[in-house]
């Protein structure tokens, strides 16, 4: 009895493994002897604050430069700390948010004090990783000294370029953004995605009581895997299937844009305003690499995070084929079937699975003709035409700077349409011009003639200009 209960202890752990999908392959025995089997994989969840870079702004921000006294809203009035960047003992650099506290002496960011008010203490803390990344479990950023009245999270998904809301966060939700206030536990599977503004965490507790501000994220999980993230596979399945939701979790840049500092449960008491300032001992950002389902690692390199591809792909994400490997065009490894997936394998031309057939990404598919005896590919994208997709479409020609596996192989000839015989021009991208009619797409004349929708002889040149308008011809 307790050999097979460890048996089953195994066969759980790992069939939770696979679950997971953290393998990429495995040697399997078959008939012809070991051959590797594929599957969908993904790297494990890590702290992504250990590889973060940190940018604050606007300049000046932070503290220490010139020096300044601040109090707490617990001691208003005893204002005996300072803040000076020029004492590493006094001293509040970003850098403090993301460190490793040792000896339980806590270290922080922050900010100068409110003493300009009424002008808006505003601040901004980019985080970025230049990596897509994909969020595993909360987002937790610790305040010390009272949590902001009203603040914004923004995530980016294409390095910085464009921003977008992911929560919003106030004690008045309605006053501050004009939204009613919501929990992630009253979201439903239709609306999971549905950026909300909460008020749980903006409210005065008092700052050594509750320090910690979230982006939840099990709470979304258990919408489909239940309260104990039980059945991911049903999460997984819904990844696939629910347009949006993986996307949801995935960003390159993460954004805190602090509004409104905490009061103290109270109005500004413009008598008193060094107390007013944010500080940031800790950002927890627990994610894994999006690598596409084609990798298991994903290693720090030349200070960048990069998926260890698998499947034949290539790139920071595994987000396109190897060169030579593009039988089939590129498509990101599928969840599904649960629990090894589909590894989506980016294959070689006379593969099995590139059905013997290199298309060079033009087409999906291809086709055996049983009269002809060969395989060709099917429908050809990217203008381009043949049994392989080597060549291009009439009125097309081929792009000499191009690989054959590039989108932009095949350029239009746009040949003029009055001054030309057909729409098709030769490998150069010179148009077969009309009589008279001259230029690499005939839309010029030669001398003698004469423009109007086509080009016409004028009757009056002399015998020397018709001469060298044939030689020209």
């Amino acid at each position: 009895m307790l050999i097979q209960a460890v048996l089953l202890l195994l066969l759980h752990c790992l069939a939770s493994t696979l679950g997971q999908y953290e393998l990429c392959k495995s040697l399997v025995s078959t008939d012809e002897g070991s051959v590797w089997e594929h599957y969908a994989c993904q790297p494990k969840p890590a702290s992504m604050k250990d590889y973060m870079r940190i940018k604050v702004d606007p300049p000046g921000i932070t503290c220490g430069n010139p020096p300044e006294r601040f109090c707490t809203l617990e001691n208003p009035y005893l204002c005996s700390d300072e803040c000076d960047a020029s004492n590493p003992d006094l001293a509040h650099p970003p850098q403090l948010m993301q460190d490793r506290e040792r000896n339980g002496l806590i270290t922080y960011w922050q900010t100068v004090t409110w003493r300009r008010h009424p002008e808006p203490l505003l601040a901004n803390i980019t985080l970025s990783w230049n990596k897509s990344l994909e969020l595993t479990d909360d987002i937790q950023i610790t305040f010390e000294y009272g949590r902001p009245t009203i603040m914004v999270l923004d995530k980016s998904m294409d390095h910085g370029r464009s921003w977008q809301p992911y929560q919003f966060y106030a004690d008045d939700c309605l006053d501050a953004f004009n939204m009613p206030p919501k929990r992630v536990r009253d979201l439903s599977p239709a609306n999971i995605t549905r950026v909300i503004c909460t008020e749980q965490y903006s409210r005065w507790v008092g700052s050594k009581n509750d320090k910690n501000v979230k982006f939840e994220v099990r709470a979304r999980f258990a919408v489909f895997a239940g309260p104990r993230l039980q059945n991911m596979d049903s999460l997984y399945t819904r990844m696939e299937s629910m347009k949006g939701l993986r996307d949801f979790f995935t960003f390159t840049n993460l954004r805190l844009r602090l509004l409104k500092p905490a009061l103290g449960g109270t109005y500004v008491q413009r008598d008193n305003l060094l107390k007013y300032f944010y500080a940031i001992s800790n950002i927890e950002v627990p994610a894994r690499c999006k690598c596409n389902l084609h990798a298991s690692q994903c290693l720090l390199i030349d200070g960048n995070l990069q998926c260890q591809c698998e499947h034949n792909t290539t790139g920071q994400d595994c987000q396109r084929c190897k060169k030579g490997f593009k039988a089939k065009s590129w498509k990101a490894g599928s969840y599904l079937p649960a629990p090894n997936g589909t590894p989506n394998t980016c294959t070689i031309a006379g593969s099995p699975s590139g059905s013997n057939c290199e298309c060079y990404g033009h087409s999906n598919r291809c086709s055996y003709i049983d009269y002809l005896n060969i395989v060709t590919c099917v429908s050809c994208k990217h203008n381009t035409r043949g049994q392989n997709c080597q060549h291009c479409r009439l009125g097309y020609f081929r792009n000499a700077s191009a690989e054959l596996d590039d989108e932009n192989v095949c350029i239009e000839c746009n040949c003029n349409q009055m001054g030309s015989v057909h729409d098709r021009c030769n490998g150069t991208g010179f148009c077969q011009c009309k009589d008279g009619a001259t230029g690499a797409k005939c839309d010029d004349c030669l001398p003698g003639f004469y423009w109007k929708q086509g080009c016409y002889w004028n009757g009056c040149c002399n015998h020397e200009d018709l001469f060298f308008s044939f030689l020209l011809r």
